[in-house]
């Protein structure tokens, strides 16, 4: 077991595993990392558990130190590791020595830094999970809060020694430059939306808002709707539904016309019309995202994004 100790804890850092799943009937977000991909890869690394708990951080300036060395990892965003002089590279494990300090920089691109340690924090648990959601109280080191400067976390007792420094293959390490396309399976109330509305769900680039957080990532751009009684009769002021479950990547169109991705900590309920849900492998690319990020829709083949998905949470181990 190793203590470590959080000098500081930049912006916004959380404690995130792979979420609580089977809450929502309780009125409870099911959080969890918001960068499945990156957090799955560095439990991989470190021959951890599935879910073994992490530090995501937004933003970077993390800086830490441990009483004891231990075999670590950063994936997601880069932002230029060091110890003492030394540079760590991302998506492979290091070892934080005794005494020394891992510092963060600023990202070099993309938004969240996965920071894993061998056998994961040691933490309470909420209802079989870590994960910390703000809003609704839960997880994390004190109902919900943040991490803050002088935390203290422990590790779980692990076998101490790796045989060598195992590494993410390069083609499973996301381009965080490259444009952020979201593909998209269309849902149950498509007869809600004319195909205009989807013509322009699909030919549009809008733009991430400032006002994006874990609980919806919410675009800027032109509406989708046009207000008016077009030709097949839908989507004339869209409104409101009655209250319904709201899925995991699901887009609501609000009165405006402008898509919200639902994200991890989004409520339970809600009742704007969703045109489809972003295909799961792409919400790793929407939570790396900061604002200001081009975002473009693109239509999914449901057979094949299902296969995908299950090939992914086959490797990993994830309850599909």
């Amino acid at each position: 077991m190793a203590k470590l100790t959080l000098h500081n804890a930049g912006m916004h850092t959380l404690l995130q595993d792979i979420g609580r799943l089977g809450v929502a009937d309780a009125g409870l977000s099911q959080g969890g990392a918001a960068d499945l991909h990156s957090f799955c890869w560095a439990n991989y690394l470190l021959a951890n558990p599935t879910s073994a708990s992490q530090l995501e951080i937004v933003f970077g300036q993390l800086e830490v130190s441990s009483d004891d060395d231990i075999y670590c990892v950063l994936t997601g965003a880069d932002c230029r590791a060091t110890i003492g002089s030394e540079p760590i590279k991302a998506w492979q494990t290091f070892v934080l020595p005794k005494g020394e300090r891992l510092k963060l920089g600023y990202p070099r691109a993309g938004l969240r830094t996965y920071f894993a340690v061998q056998g994961g924090f040691d933490v309470p648990m909420v209802k079989g999970s870590c994960s910390t959601v703000v809003r609704n109280q839960i997880g994390g080191l004190v109902q919900g809060q943040p991490l803050v400067n002088g935390d203290v976390l422990l590790s779980h007792t692990v076998p101490s020694s790796l045989p060598y420094t195992v590494s993410t293959p390069n083609r499973f390490i996301p381009d965080y430059a490259q444009p952020c396309i979201l593909r998209v399976y269309e849902s149950y109330q498509a007869s809600q939306f004319s195909a205009q509305a989807y013509a322009k769900l699909y030919q549009s680039t809008f733009i991430l808002s400032a006002h994006s957080d874990r609980m919806g990532c919410r675009l800027k751009g032109e509406s989708i709707i046009d207000n008016k009684v077009n030709a097949d009769g839908r989507d004339s002021k869209l409104g409101t539904l009655i209250s319904e479950g709201i899925a995991y990547g699901a887009i609501q169109i609000t009165p405006d016309g402008l898509p919200i991705v639902m994200m991890n900590d989004r409520q339970t309920l809600g009742g704007y019309p969703k045109m489809g849900c972003v295909a799961r492998k792409d919400m790793a690319k929407l939570a790396q995202s900061p604002p200001g990020t081009p975002i473009m829709f693109q239509r999914g083949d449901m057979t094949e994004l299902s296969k995908s998905w299950w090939q992914f949470s086959r490797f990993f181990g994830l309850p599909i």
